[in-house]
């Protein structure tokens, strides 16, 4: 099933629009299409939770800490936690999302035998569900959010590289039209997993309108690089300000036998980390972008990663 941001806006939108929004398909579209407010996702606007985890200066997750180690900001003005937990087995719900594009090629065979072992290794049976969505030209959903790891083995194994990359597309689709889905939020760990050089040429979203739709759908994002040129390139800028934006991380594996190990540290992460609530002070439901600052007080050698910030509602 070949899937656009453009097409998937149709199906929620009245019947009288499906005719004109299909006819952009092949065009950008503007922000009013993208920002139709009955394509926004909805958010609690009482309160603010913040999913992150904490780990020493060698990247060892640091597990024992509690509510009053921790100091949250709003815009720069100090907030109040009301509640906290240390979250090791929230259900999770998954975007595997896989670059087909002709630009990985040589090393598509190694992404699929990583990607199905990192599934073999997360995805829990009537516990935690995962889709697959690959990107070349367009995107193309090739596995619903479903609990079975030997559908989503079977989905992996039959892609097949060729064509440009569509990476926005596949970000915004898939954070919009599954994984916001679930609720309460709060329930659930919301992940992309996106293996991909990062260099988009296809797609109909921006970078930003797909940054804006996982912060609204409280995604984090974790890449795989597939560049091994071992020189950064732009894609790979991309892909870290993707995932330090949401509060995930970038993972640039040179040599393609070590993408296994970049997956099972996304893995770890995911059952090592902290949740906390907070009711913003001031509150406001302007429909805007919210800065958020999270600190182990006094431990400046701990790395606190999480998302920075959020969009507020409005009313």
């Amino acid at each position: 099933m070949k899937v656009t941001p453009l097409l998937a806006l149709a199906a929620c939108l009245p019947a009288v629009y499906a005719q004109q929004a299909s006819s952009l398909v092949t065009q950008k579209p503007d922000d009013s299409v993208i920002t139709d407010p009955q394509s926004r996702i909805i958010l609690d606007v009482t309160r603010v939770n913040m999913l992150f985890t904490v780990t020493d200066r060698k990247g060892r997750f640091v597990t024992d800490l509690t509510k009053d180690d921790f100091q949250i900001f709003e815009s720069k003005k100090p907030q109040t936690i009301a509640e906290f937990t240390a979250e090791s087995d929230l259900p999770l719900r998954l975007g595997i999302l896989i670059d087909t594009s002709n630009s990985i090629r040589d090393r598509f065979k190694f992404e699929q035998e990583a990607a199905v072992s990192f599934i073999r290794g997360v995805v829990h049976r009537n516990h935690d569900k995962a889709l697959v969505v690959s990107f070349d030209t367009s995107t193309e959903l090739v596995a619903d959010l479903i609990d079975d790891g030997d559908a989503l083995e079977a989905a992996i194994r039959k892609l097949r590289p060729g064509g440009g990359t569509a990476m926005y597309d596949a970000i915004y689709f898939a954070c919009r039209d599954k994984l916001s889905k679930d609720q309460p939020r709060h329930k659930f760990r919301r992940a992309i997993v996106l293996v991909s050089d990062g260099d988009d040429n296809q797609s109909q979203v921006t970078r930003d309108q797909a940054l804006e739709m996982a912060q609204k759908a409280d995604v984090v994002i974790y890449a795989i690089s597939t560049n091994v040129m071992h020189l950064e390139t732009e894609g790979d800028k991309v892909l870290k300000y993707l995932t330090a934006e949401t509060g995930g991380q970038a993972f640039f594996p040179f040599k393609v036998e070590d993408l296994d190990q970049s997956f099972e540290n996304i893995a770890n992460e995911l059952r090592h980390q902290y949740n906390v609530f907070y009711r913003p002070e001031p509150l406001r439901a302007d429909g805007l972008y919210h800065t958020v600052d999270l600190k182990v007080k006094g431990r400046k050698d701990l790395v606190v990663r999480c998302r920075k910030g959020y969009y507020a509602p409005k009313l």
